[in-house]
């Protein structure tokens, strides 16, 4: 019950992440024509896509941990046997959720210190505040620590025995199979 909240929660941010790309793509696309026809940028587009593009990538991250979809490499885990495939995605599971805490931890005074200030970026016309994107930041990576350590129990408790058996991972197998010729 609660890895389904945890998952249907990764899966509604990467939606949230997917639709804000799509409406940077438009704003790029009037920047460019704006730039090409009338001879007049949006404002504020470079430091508008500076901030999205950082929090987008991290608001990706805890579906991509869940699906079983972060970069590895089979290499070394052909070569050994269960017990030993566990500790390696343990260890590395371990070490995501260390990087990930450090980085929130590590960034909660730049981003109260950005709120306090009001800290933007861009002149002019469009000033873009940069401590939205810093708060996201370290939700989105208290949340992947999260779902690294919660891989770990799922992964000791044997259910992570194959990739198609991770939480976020969606089966495209046919539930039921169809039956062939006639009656």
């Amino acid at each position: 019950m609660v890895f389904r909240v945890l998952v249907s929660l990764a899966r509604g941010l990467h939606v949230l992440s997917a639709l804000w790309v799509l409406i940077l793509a438009f704003w790029i696309v009037g920047d460019v024509l704006g730039r090409a026809v009338l001879s007049s940028p949006i404002r504020g587009t470079s430091e508008v896509i500076r901030n999205s593009v950082v929090a987008i990538t991290f608001m990706q991250l805890p579906l991509a941990i869940f699906s079983g979809s972060m970069l590895r490499t089979d290499l070394m885990s052909a070569a050994v046997g269960v017990t030993a495939r566990r500790l390696m995605r343990a260890l590395a599971f371990v070490l995501g959720a260390v990087l990930f805490g450090l980085i929130a931890w590590s960034s909660w005074d730049s981003a109260v210190t950005a709120y306090n200030i009001g800290e933007y970026e861009g002149e002019g016309a469009l000033r873009v505040p940069t401590w939205p994107v810093r708060f996201v930041l370290i939700g989105t990576s208290i949340y992947t620590a999260i779902a690294y350590l919660g891989m770990i129990w799922l992964d000791w408790t044997g259910q992570l025995e194959a990739e198609s058996h991770y939480p976020g991972a969606l089966s495209f197998a046919d539930p039921a199979p169809r039956q062939q010729g006639g009656r």
